[in-house]
């Protein structure tokens, strides 16, 4: 046998016992309910992959449902694109950073305004995928109390998926969620200099 084909033989091998052991998972993940999703971390990317999820989502015919806790513009590309098609219900409730608004009252009441759309969405069977877009922070700095925000979404319908992002996801949430994402950040062009640009950034 020459050196490649022993390489070629080597790889096979690899790849035969990879998939027995991918194929023995997919064998025993039998369960079909919905999940909870959380993207959390420092790096670029959270609400981004979630919602990547929203186009997948709405290409199997489910309906969702979004809502932005912190975020206060309405003039992103995601929000300009998924208004304009069917099954998308999308609620802009923040009013920015919150070391833009510099008013704790204003922020509670603006996250707990929020929180009341959200729990509608988590109530109706009909809507298959929810994004709640920041919420991380809104329970971080205790707009909403973590155990409340808990005790809904363990109430929702049983196929409805759940992503939650932003930044200092709470430990509580952490051990709920089926699936977390932690974004590392190595490098980011803000830090360069580089000005946050459309179709980027927003």
């Amino acid at each position: 046998m020459t050196e490649s084909e022993e390489r070629d033989a080597r790889h096979n091998a690899r790849m035969a016992h990879k998939k027995a052991v991918i194929d023995e998972r997919i064998a025993h993940a039998q369960a079909e309910r919905g999940v909870l999703l959380v993207n959390t971390g420092n790096g670029k990317g959270k609400s981004s992959a979630g919602f990547g999820l929203v186009a997948r989502a709405l290409g199997h015919g489910l309906q969702v449902g979004v809502v932005q806790f912190i975020k206060g513009r309405a003039d992103t590309g995601e929000e300009a694109f998924f208004r304009a098609q069917p099954g998308v219900r999308w609620l802009v409730m923040g009013e920015g950073f919150t070391w833009d608004t510099q008013d704790r009252a204003r922020d509670v009441a603006r996250a707990q305004a929020a929180w009341a759309l959200a729990r509608e969405m988590l109530q109706d069977p009909g809507i298959g995928l929810v994004v709640l877009d920041e919420l991380n922070i809104a329970l971080k700095h205790r707009y909403l109390e973590v155990d409340a925000v808990l005790a809904d979404l363990r109430a929702r319908p049983l196929r409805q998926h759940v992503v939650v992002t932003g930044r200092g996801a709470p430990s509580a949430l952490l051990e709920a969620a089926d699936t977390v994402t932690d974004m590392t950040p190595v490098k980011h062009a803000f830090a360069a200099g580089v000005k946050a640009m459309p179709g980027m950034e927003w």
